[in-house]
């Protein structure tokens, strides 16, 4: 059977060329990093040349890189190491749960958290953000992209409001890097995070920025590594690819690739959607990364679309991949205020690097066909009156 991956959002696959960096970390140059002999120093090289790729990426000193086991180790960070019982934390409702479960933990320790909402386009709106300062505001903590929709968020105009109260601004760009430029200058923030295996590196490493002159309280206590603000030796290998992936998706952004993989995406959305009625895409009107969008088809549920896709050879989500099986429908999509039902009839499809016209192609032909199966022995379907039957012939 051929089976056709369109889940990046959850993980993306390692990439030869950083599969083929990491390699000789495993078997030739495995010194620890703080060694001071030969080993030791080859293998701070790459650790440093790594970092350097990195902050390139993010147009960040190298300096200002942390490396860390991922996203919610990095959210976890950039939260806790900035708020003291007492302070006051601005997130918004769409966030990953690395971040909601960071803030509802901040509540539990004495802390004040405001979530505020977002439109019916899963966007928040930077007033809000204003509106809701107090005078024990100490962070600001809202994702630059959302990892369902893939709705881009105005960090830009959220960083401006944030410089001009002297309160810390935290981004979770998990979801946005590799995927569209990112200049932490622009955006004003004081900490990002950014995830290996969302960008074609492997599980299990990732890393933060954090603004230089920022004091943040590590997560992690032992020894002196990346500068007393991570401790742990360091993930060689691990790093090494996460430093070869930003290298590749800095020549990727910045020769068409987002525009080349947005025509997939829009091409495959189309296509689904002349074929399906009573479907429809959740943030359609708004900035989103590439390779992501979220679709609706009212009279199934998006679990049964998602097991019955994959028995067909698609790989797609319903959702997180951290909140798979969950018994209620996604949070994000119900805080831009869709009904139960359309939140449960929804599916998201993300694209990677490595994804070809002829893997949307495949796509394209069997999610209609699913889709028309299912409300076939759908009575939701059969009872409701907009949809004819023919419309599935």
């Amino acid at each position: 059977m051929r089976r056709v991956y369109l889940d990046n959002n959850a993980t993306t696959p390692v990439l030869p060329e950083v599969f083929e960096a990491m390699k000789p970390f495993y078997l030739e140059q495995f010194g620890n990093a703080s060694s001071i002999h030969h080993f030791g120093q080859h293998a701070r090289a790459a650790v440093e040349k790594a970092r350097t790729s990195v902050a390139a990426l993010l147009n960040a000193r190298p300096a200002e890189i942390v490396f860390t086991s991922g996203g919610t180790e990095g959210d976890n960070t950039g939260i806790f190491g900035l708020v003291q019982r007492g302070d006051h934390v601005i997130t918004s409702t769409i966030e990953h749960s690395a971040v909601l479960n960071t803030c509802k933990r901040l509540e539990q320790m004495g802390c004040e958290v405001t979530f505020v909402p977002v439109n019916d386009q899963s966007l928040v709106d930077p007033e809000d953000v204003r509106k809701a300062l107090r005078s024990n505001t100490r962070l600001i903590s809202v994702m630059m992209a959302n990892n369902e929709t893939g709705v881009v968020q105005p960090v830009e105009e959220i960083g401006r409001i944030a410089q001009e109260a002297d309160v810390f601004f935290h981004t979770d760009a998990v979801q946005a890097a590799g995927k569209i430029p990112i200049d932490v200058q622009k955006i004003g923030c004081d900490v990002l995070t950014i995830s290996g295996h969302k960008i074609h590196a492997p599980q299990g490493t990732g890393a933060i920025y954090v603004k230089k002159g920022t004091l943040i309280q590590p997560l992690i206590y032992g020894g002196s590594h990346e500068r007393q603000r991570r401790a742990g030796t360091e993930n060689l290998p691990g790093i090494a690819g996460l430093g070869k992936a930003a290298e590749l998706a800095r020549t990727w952004l910045q020769s068409g690739g987002p525009a080349e993989m947005a025509g997939m995406r829009d091409r495959l959305q189309r296509a689904v959607l002349a074929e399906v009625e009573a479907a429809g895409v959740n943030g359609m009107n708004a900035p989103r990364v590439p390779n992501t969008t979220n679709l609706w088809f009212d009279f199934i549920e998006g679990e049964a679309l998602v097991i019955a896709l994959d028995l067909k050879g698609l790989a797609v989500s319903s959702g997180a991949a951290c909140s798979s099986g969950a018994i209620e429908p996604s949070h994000v999509l119900l805080a831009m205020g869709l009904p139960h039902e359309r939140a449960r009839a929804s599916v998201r499809i993300s694209l990677g690097k490595q994804t070809t016209v002829e893997d949307t192609d495949f796509a394209m032909q069997v999610i209609p066909e699913t889709v028309a199966r299912l409300r076939e022995i759908s009575p939701l379907f059969r009872k409701a009156s907009p949809v004819s039957s023919s419309a599935l012939e």
